[in-house]
């Protein structure tokens, strides 16, 4: 059935130019999505799954996104890869993207080390045009059906990293491309825009058992409004932990997950929405799942190893 209320959501990702990139709670479990200079951090290889669903409860075709990644080194541990799938649903319109990455890394002094990380594929924007109400029902942009758009896309990051800390810069959308979904579409104002993701994090060891982890992500897509999460969790035993945090202009988060037998972890979280649409949502909920293989790491999770 077709959907007036979803032109607005059209209007908000063409015309407003929103940030256009999937956002993540559990970003400190899923860098290598944001930043491709994360492959090979680990002496192991790890993948990672992760499954959004926003604003859940009473919006309409609310957005929806499905991440599927996997990242590690080679046996010259200075040279990492990896490969990134995902699909990113907003009312009418599904992104679907791949990319694969190759990184380096070298080493600054005997506790910290930087990497350099590039990554190219594609994505392709669908619009399901039947899903639209037009002023005009014989519209002809909104009377082809499924219209597509098939464009290169690419990414570039450092990481800057250390036993108890790291801090990550990345730019996507590199290629900057117009979206157009008719081959008779000459002009286009629809268009990929630069994102730069910063990120970093510090762990603080209490004792034998107990870490406390801040973290921060600063996601810029300009025109649109810079976007600030900040987070923090204690960790029991490398195991179990519990998180909170905010994100800018939209959400408090929480967060939860549970590490087994050091090879399989699980998250969960949950964001309460700020924003006007709290009246319209029973929030946000958020699935995780990761799986680390090869050579062990005898470093704690998410914390790289020198050796």
């Amino acid at each position: 059935m077709k959907k007036l209320v979803l032109i607005p959501i059209i209007l908000f990702a063409f015309v407003v130019k929103a940030q256009q990139l999937p956002q993540y709670t559990q970003y400190m479990f899923n860098q290598y999505a944001f930043n491709p200079a994360y492959a090979g951090v680990n002496k192991y290889w790890e993948g990672t799954s992760m499954n959004r669903y926003q604003w859940v409860g009473g919006i309409v075709d609310a957005p929806r996104t499905f991440t599927l990644s996997a990242h590690g080194p080679l046996k010259n541990e200075n040279i990492g890869l990896g490969g990134y799938v995902y699909t990113d649903i907003v009312g009418p319109t599904r992104r679907i993207g791949f990319q694969a990455s190759f990184t380096y890394h070298i080493r600054l002094t005997e506790n910290m080390k930087m990497s350099f990380g590039l990554s190219g594929g594609f994505n392709e924007w669908l619009l399901d045009a039947d899903k639209i109400t037009t002023y005009h029902p014989d519209d002809f942009y909104f009377s082809n059906g499924l219209l597509k758009s098939f464009d290169p896309d690419a990414k570039f990051g450092i990481w800057l990293y250390h036993p108890d800390w790291y801090f990550g810069a990345s730019l996507g959308q590199l290629f900057h491309n117009k979206l157009s979904f008719l081959a008779t579409q000459t002009n286009s104002e629809s268009y990929m825009e630069d994102h730069f993701y910063f990120t970093g994090g510090y762990k603080f060891r209490i004792g034998e058992d107990w870490g406390i982890e801040p973290t921060m992500l600063l996601k810029m897509g300009l025109p649109a409004p810079v976007k600030f999460d900040l987070g923090v969790r204690g960790i029991y035993k490398e195991t179990v932990w519990l998180g909170f945090g905010m994100r800018t202009q939209d959400a408090l988060t929480t967060w939860v997950g549970y590490k087994y037998r050091d090879m399989v972890t699980i998250g969960y979280a949950y964001d309460i929405t700020l924003t006007k649409l709290k009246s319209y949502t029973r929030g946000t909920h958020e699935i995780m799942l990761g799986v680390k293989f090869g050579k062990t790491d005898p470093q704690p999770i998410d914390k790289p190893s020198l050796e």
